[in-house]
């Protein structure tokens, strides 16, 4: 399951932003996530509560944002949503969109205390 690592990552840079702020706890992390981006997201919220676990966001409330999936066709311009990263042009059924969104996977916001 690599999304606890992602998980232990995420907790990582949370407690290092708090760490700097001199923040005695981090009260909520507001994450971004793809639908694109291969990350299971029962997985990640459970991977996430398990990996705030004694740390400065332990309590803390984990917020994550679906990002939905949206190609753009290099062969006839049509822009249309992606539910797979193959899924042809619903206009003129090419495939290998160029992907413009639905890959991220970022902290979006920290808010410390």
């Amino acid at each position: 399951m690599h999304e606890f690592s992602i998980a232990v990552n995420i907790v990582d840079i949370a407690v290092e932003h708090a760490e700097k702020a001199n923040a005695r706890r981090v009260n909520e992390v507001e994450l971004e996530i793809g639908e694109l981006s291969g990350v299971v997201y029962e997985a990640m919220e459970t991977a996430m509560e398990a990996a705030i676990k004694d740390t400065l966001l332990e309590g803390a409330e984990v917020k994550i944002i679906r990002i939905a999936g949206r190609g753009h066709c290099s062969d006839c311009g049509k822009e249309f949503g992606l539910a797979n990263l193959f899924d042809p042009c619903p206009e003129c059924g090419a495939f290998n969109p160029e992907v413009l969104a639905g890959k991220e996977l970022r902290i979006k916001s920290i808010n410390v205390d």
